[in-house]
């Protein structure tokens, strides 16, 4: 697929995935539209050689997978893992407030994310809603408004001189994002929920919408500029790039190997809950499709995880804040992360296969270690390798921005993590 094309199939996932939920409900759609089939976990499952499955969990997590030829499942599965969350703001349970004749509603910062961004964007609101319906059952739904309805205004240079030698936001009086003017009788969120229940879900009988969980974000859509289109620009790169690779290259396999894509929730606050990596999600799946302990155990120690999540690229204007010899470029191809104290989990012999694979794919590859000084972050890689020993790589597309409202990466960069994650669904043999 040429990448001008790949990006604009990325754009239209990201439009389609302001939340968890949503990036949730598009891939399934994409599985479904390919043949496969739909799991429930609180069912029997009869998993058949040669099947395609999905199963979903919290509906904000979602693992895939094909079983492959005979014996493929024996000779180890090739997996690959990125998460579907992203820092955002989040509306609170009690939000309305009426300040100087405006409506605002109260968010909590969900996430490491950067704040100054979003400031003067044009935003809308999207997640899941559970509500009572009028023969008393409960009933969830996502809604998504599209158009934009809020904005958070920053302060006039006027009203704040020394605004550009440094910003201290705080995120409790400076975020709340206004929608419009206060009216009377006052405004209610749940009362907007239900009006805009019904416009996107018209045959639904709505009693009482009884909770929700939202999240604002920027309606500007991704965009491909420079003066060679060059870069690709998009809310949430980190990381519904790395589930779009990980989704075409499961969907153009050659469906030979057991493959697996797992993509979870709440990797940006840690992946410590029920539908996230370092919850038993991706084990309770592993369990039933490989139900005997002991050929579990040998399966897993002949597969091989690759953790894909985005990268930091050298910054032109901070390009002190990388160590010197490890910088990597956008449109160079996939990053290797490494950190001798296992924030990532990658090793000696993961790298030189994904390299080897780079190779096999002629694709660019290149490696990145944090300043000795800095601190570094992580991934769902060393929590999925610490609770499976499953062998692992952490790897990513080069990006700028990463935590941004609106994060940039090279329009040639995520045709080549693609290319290479499709490489290693069809390698005949693993480390």
């Amino acid at each position: 697929m040429p990448h001008s094309t790949l990006n604009q199939d990325l754009a239209d996932f990201i439009q389609a995935s302001p939340t968890p939920f949503h990036a949730t409900q598009s891939l399934s759609q994409r599985l479904l539209d390919a043949g496969f089939e739909l799991l429930d976990e609180r069912d029997d499952w009869q998993l058949k050689v040669n099947g395609s499955y999905l199963v979903r969990r919290n509906d904000s997590s979602l693992i895939a997978f094909r079983t492959g030829e005979p014996g493929a499942l024996e000779r180890g599965l090739r997996m690959v893992g990125a998460h579907t969350d992203s820092p955002c703001l989040k509306v609170k349970p009690q939000p309305e407030i009426d300040m100087q004749g405006l409506w605002q509603l109260g968010v909590e910062v969900y996430g490491g994310a950067l704040l100054a961004p979003w400031f003067d964007r044009d935003l809308s609101l999207a997640g899941r809603v559970t509500f009572r319906d009028c023969s008393g059952q409960l009933q969830s739904r996502l809604i998504d408004f599209k158009r934009p309805i809020a904005v958070i205004p920053s302060l006039a240079i006027h009203l704040n001189r020394g605004v550009n030698d440094g910003l201290a936001i705080n995120a409790q009086t400076h975020l709340p994002p206004v929608l419009a003017h206060s009216l009377e009788p006052r405004r209610d969120l749940r009362a907007l929920l239900v009006t805009q229940l019904q416009q996107e879900h018209p045959n639904l009988e709505i009693d009482q919408v009884l909770d929700y969980e939202l999240s604002f974000y920027d309606t500007q859509p991704a965009s491909t500029l420079g003066l060679d289109e060059d870069f690709f620009a998009a809310a949430r790169l980190d990381n519904l790039l790395s589930c779009h690779a990980g989704l075409r290259a499961l969907l153009d396999s050659d469906k030979r190997q057991a493959c697996l894509l797992v993509c979870t929730d709440h990797e940006e606050i840690g992946s410590c809950s029920a539908c996230g990596a370092d919850g038993p999600f991706l084990e309770d799946v592993l369990a039933r499709l490989l139900p005997e302990a002991e050929s579990r155990i040998r399966a897993i120690q002949r597969s091989l995880l690759v953790s894909a999540d985005n990268a930091h690229a050298v910054h032109p204007n901070f390009a002190d804040r990388h160590d010197a010899n490890h910088g990597p470029q956008l449109n160079a191809g996939p990053v290797i992360k490494v950190n001798s104290n296992q924030r990532y989990a990658t090793n000696s012999e993961t790298a030189a296969f994904f390299r080897h694979l780079c190779h096999q794919a002629g694709v660019p590859v290149q490696s990145f270690v944090v300043r000795s000084d800095m601190g570094c972050g992580s991934t769902i890689g060393p929590i999925t390798a610490s609770r499976l020993g499953v062998r692992t790589v952490d790897v990513g597309a080069p990006t700028f921005a990463m935590h941004s409202i609106r994060e940039l990466a090279g329009s040639r960069d995520p045709g080549y993590l693609v290319r290479a994650l499709r490489e290693f669904f069809n390698s005949e043999a693993l480390i």
